[in-house]
């Protein structure tokens, strides 16, 4: 079992900088893929990022290539989004996510966090 809770949501104009935080509890964080999860009002949950196990491999959506920084800390059991040049439509509800495997499959995920609310405005 793994105990996700995600920190740092909160509001920001466009082009601004967010940084969310993802603290784990529970089973061996390093031996679980961590990634970031969004989901917009109305619209399906999608893979934003993600690091493997030892963080030497990563996977970004085309959407914020360049934009957002994943980062993790295994010593520390964290997870982190660094969020830059923020747009309107990066709004959503971020979530933390823990997998056994690489794929970026939402039916793949074994543990969620519970959510936090990222709203840029215009």
């Amino acid at each position: 079992q793994v105990q996700l809770v995600e920190f740092g949501g909160g509001l920001v104009q466009a082009g601004g900088s967010l940084r969310l935080s993802c603290a784990a509890s529970g089973d061996a964080f390093g031996s679980y893929v961590m990634g970031w999860f969004r989901q917009a009002p109305g619209k399906e949950r999608e893979i934003v990022a993600s690091v493997s196990w030892s963080a030497t491999r990563t996977y970004y959506h085309d959407s914020v290539k360049g934009r957002f920084d994943i980062s993790r800390d295994n010593a520390k059991n964290t997870l982190t989004l660094q969020m830059n040049s923020l747009k309107p439509e990066d709004t959503a509800v971020y979530y933390c996510a823990a997998s056994k495997t690489l794929s970026t499959r939402i039916a793949d995920v074994s543990y969620w966090g519970q959510g936090t609310q990222v709203t840029v405005s215009s």
